[in-house]
């Protein structure tokens, strides 16, 4: 199997690297201002906008004339007509082959903030049968022994046991912080703490927080 180089490129946005190809998820409001240029696909999992950036979508298929997203009806509408055949709409169950990697959609929507809020789409993307990107939900892609897990740490919609029955549930290798642009460095402290070998316990997982710009050959 071709390794695959993942970088954090701020709270939810990750950029993976395979085979001189390169597939970014969720550059959103949060992630730096330059994660998706140079893309030669973008995936996003929900319209919210520390996922999902308009104008920064539309500056990444400027740049790149051959990159392509692949989105929810939410998002792609607002970017489909300005370049037309580059923007996929997809669903859960959808599979696709983007920037050389085999990709299964999970998930429908977007996990629950307030019963008084209502909720919205929100998928997940595996990548390769090995590296799963959950978006706002806490969805397990069924019948895969998913390798990495990205693991949303913090949102309006969780809560740590939560999150540690998540990766519970998944039993992934390892477990990657990903939706942590509002915690502090005492909180990082407190997460690791709690999720890694000397917490509760996850099933084994290793558990990885990588800063913005770091990266992890997998």
């Amino acid at each position: 199997m071709i390794s695959m180089k993942l970088t954090k490129k701020g709270h939810s946005c990750v950029r993976i690297e395979k085979d001189e190809q390169t597939l970014v998820i969720d550059p959103g409001t949060f992630s730096e201002e330059d994660a998706a240029v140079g893309a030669d696909a973008i995936l996003v999992t929900h319209e919210h906008f520390d996922h999902f950036n308009e104008e920064r979508l539309r500056t990444a298929l400027d740049d790149n004339p051959d990159a392509q997203i692949w989105t929810l009806h939410s998002v792609a509408h607002h970017i489909s007509a300005a370049f037309p055949g580059r923007v996929h709409t997809i669903g859960e169950g959808d599979t696709f082959s983007a920037a050389g990697f085999d990709i299964e959609v999970h998930g429908q929507l977007h996990a629950i903030i307030h019963p008084d809020i209502p909720r919205i789409t929100n998928v997940g993307y595996l990548l390769d049968g090995t590296l799963f990107h959950p978006g706002d939900a806490l969805t397990v892609p069924a019948g895969h022994r998913v390798d990495t897990l990205m693991l949303p740490v913090h949102a309006p919609w969780n809560k740590f046991a939560e999150i540690l029955d998540y990766v519970r549930a998944v039993d992934p290798r390892r477990a990657i912080d990903i939706h942590d642009a509002l915690l502090s460095d005492l909180a990082h402290t407190v997460y690791g703490r709690m999720l890694g070998p000397d917490g509760p316990g996850t099933g084994g997982a290793e558990h990885l927080r990588l800063t913005s710009g770091q990266s992890l050959t997998l």
